[in-house]
C-alpha cells in the first residue's frame, strides 16, 4: 500500500465512546477512519491527545444493536479488548463504515501475503521442483 492509500479519510465525525472507569459514561469523540486506523480525539477542536487504533489490530465490529435513538456496537482488538460506541441511528452508522474498511484491509492484506509466499517459493529452484513432480 502507497502511503497516499494508508492516509485516505474514508469517515470523519463524532462518536460516542463508553468510558472504561467504573461509571462507565458515553463521551463524544471526534473520529477520524482511514484506510489503515480509526484515529481518536477528546478535544474536537485542536485533535490533540489522539488515540490511533490500527486496523492490523481490529479483529471484528461486534454487537451492533439499534435502539430508538442510537446504534451500539463494539470493536475488538486482537488482544480481545472490547471498546463500546454508539452513534445516532439516523445518519451513515460508523459500525457500517468501520466494517468495511476492516474488511478491505484484511483483504489488502491477505494478497500482499499470498503475493509475498508465492515469491519466495518461485525463488527456491526446489520448491518449484517439488510443486511440478505434485503436478497431474
Amino acid at each position: 500500500m502507497s502511503a497516499d492509500e494508508t492516509r485516505q479519510v474514508l469517515k470523519e465525525g463524532e462518536l460516542e465512546k463508553r468510558s472504561d472507569n467504573l461509571l462507565q459514561f458515553w463521551k463524544r469523540k471526534t473520529c477520524v477512519l482511514t484506510t489503515d486506523s480509526l484515529n481518536i480525539y477528546a478535544d474536537t477542536q485542536k485533535r490533540t491527545k489522539g488515540k490511533e487504533l490500527k486496523l492490523q489490530s481490529i479483529k471484528k465490529v461486534d454487537c451492533v444493536e439499534r435502539t430508538g435513538k442510537f446504534v451500539y456496537f463494539t470493536i475488538v482488538t486482537t488482544d480481545n479488548k472490547e471498546i463500546d460506541f454508539r452513534c445516532p441511528g439516523e445518519e451513515k452508522c460508523w459500525n457500517a463504515v468501520i466494517t468495511m474498511a476492516l474488511i478491505e484491509y484484511q483483504n489488502k492484506k491477505a494478497i500482499q501475503d499470498f503475493k509475498t509466499r508465492q515469491d519466495g517459493e518461485s525463488a527456491s529452484p526446489g520448491q518449484q521442483e517439488r510443486r511440478m513432480a505434485r503436478a497431474p
